[in-house]
């Protein structure tokens, strides 16, 4: 799969250090992933989900470091393609703004 971007995780784990560890052995798991569909990706990561949202798409979400924070994604199967919309921590999830934006 291509990561699109490193920059948001980047950017979320210099607010949260303790992410670092866990984002980039998420990074790291998903550029060497080829997968075709959600259950694919849980073969690798057990407890995603795909949440429908307001525009009418699902997003894939990743529970990151033992469930403290989210990765919210866009896959694309068909192109071999994750944008990552947005990290959150646990708190900013549960108040699902990321699901209008």
């Amino acid at each position: 799969m291509r990561v699109i971007s490193l920059k948001p995780l980047r950017e979320f784990w210099e607010k949260h250090p303790d992410a670092e560890r866990p984002l980039r052995l998420w990074y790291k798991v998903a550029i060497n992933a080829e997968w075709q569909s959600l259950q694919d990706a849980r073969h690798d990561f057990p407890t995603v989900d795909g949440v429908p949202v307001d525009r009418g798409e699902t997003l894939t979400v990743f529970n990151i470091g033992g469930n403290k924070y989210r990765l919210i994604a866009r896959i694309r199967y068909d192109y071999q393609l994750i944008n990552v919309c947005q990290v959150l921590t646990h708190a900013e999830y549960d108040e699902g703004h990321w699901k209008e934006s």
